[in-house]
């Protein structure tokens, strides 16, 4: 297999360990150096460390105690990226109903997950996963 479709199937298997909500999984895919950036001004945006995300990469299935599905709709791939296009679904525990659509943009060295840059509809993260509340204006 070459490295391009290596990283298609690790994208694959990093999406089937957020489905079952397994955070050692998606914590040990990243490199020692490696990150993960949420687009945005909300509570969660950010460039978090692999260290951060060992610590919270559990937190947010705490918040949807059946789980938050993703469905992969397409998927790029070339050298050591891979772009995919992505939907979620799952119910909060304000029970309300969180779906969002996504752009993945996954960066990899040597196999292991160097960046990962997530884009969304920030307004949905605002109003569900964050209660309304939004960082102060400019921050």
């Amino acid at each position: 297999m070459d490295t391009t479709e290596a990283n298609k199937a690790f994208v694959t298997d990093f999406f089937a360990a957020m489905n079952a909500g397994d955070a050692d999984a998606i914590a040990n895919s990243y490199a020692d150096d490696g990150c993960v950036q949420t687009m945005g001004n909300t509570l969660i945006s950010g460039v978090f460390n692999k260290e951060q995300i060992t610590r919270s990469a559990g937190a947010i299935f705490d918040v949807f105690p059946q789980g938050l599905s993703f469905t992969i709709l397409g998927m790029l791939a070339e050298g050591d990226k891979v772009a995919v296009e992505a939907t979620s679904e799952g119910e909060h525990i304000s029970g309300q109903i969180y779906s969002n659509e996504y752009h993945f943009l996954f960066e990899f060295r040597d196999g292991k997950l160097l960046r990962l840059k997530e884009y969304m509809d920030t307004e949905r993260v605002t109003d569900v996963l964050c209660g309304g509340q939004r960082p102060p204006f400019g921050e």
